[in-house]
């Protein structure tokens, strides 16, 4: 069973990080196909997912997940807020029973630079390039903003955010043990809400985390 990582946030919220290697039918026994998902590794991510819902919380209604207009899923009796994100052969999900959540899974390729003037705002450019005489480190904080941004984004759920102008880095990043960041961030899409997304490493898979 390849439980990749896990992590009991508290006691009402937990985090997971699956390593897709089983068939489709393993999946299927607990995480039905509930959706039109025609791509075959597509489809696989899709049900290891769902699939770890039930993992991290045994009574999970798997069954009973909507997905709202903005493509959030969502059980409509909120007994379980939840955010799940796939990346290469990794599915991740968060689950909690009293707080809104949000995650994100990203693999460190150079392609993000690529795109990083998208959700980079200038002084998050220039608070990044402390890190540019070690290349490697300097993508993998980009990275790491991206996929936190992203998490940030799940964790609203409504749709219509300007990674740059709505989600801005709001002060020093925090080292802590065990390899976590905590990144400090404001949401402005409507009164400002100071949220901490904690990220962490795991060999050039970035995993980022929001929970509220």
């Amino acid at each position: 069973m390849p439980i990749f990582y896990q992590h009991s946030i508290n006691e009402t919220t937990k985090l997971g990080i699956w390593k897709i290697e089983e068939p489709e039918p393993f999946f299927l026994e607990k995480a039905p196909l509930t959706t039109q998902v025609t791509h075959p590794y597509k489809r696989l991510q899709h049900l290891a997912g769902r699939y770890l819902l039930s993992y991290l919380f045994p009574d999970f209604p798997v069954e009973e997940i909507r997905i709202a207009d903005t493509r959030k899923p969502f059980l409509h009796d909120e007994k379980y807020h939840f955010s799940i994100s796939h990346c290469g052969n990794f599915a991740t999900a968060i689950v909690s029973s009293t707080n809104r959540v949000g995650v994100d899974l990203e693999l460190v390729t150079p392609r993000i630079r690529n795109i990083s003037s998208k959700f980079l705002s200038e002084a998050e450019k220039n608070y990044l390039q402390d890190w540019l005489h070690l290349p490697a480190l300097h993508l993998e904080m980009i990275t790491t903003i991206w996929c936190s941004k992203e998490a940030l984004f799940k964790w609203y759920g409504l749709g219509n955010v300007d990674f740059r102008r709505h989600l801005r880095l709001n002060g020093m990043i925090a080292f802590h043990p065990g390899g976590w960041l905590q990144i400090p961030f404001l949401f402005e899409k409507g009164a400002a809400v100071p949220l901490n997304v904690m990220a962490r490493s795991f060999d050039g898979l970035i995993l980022a985390f929001v929970y509220s």
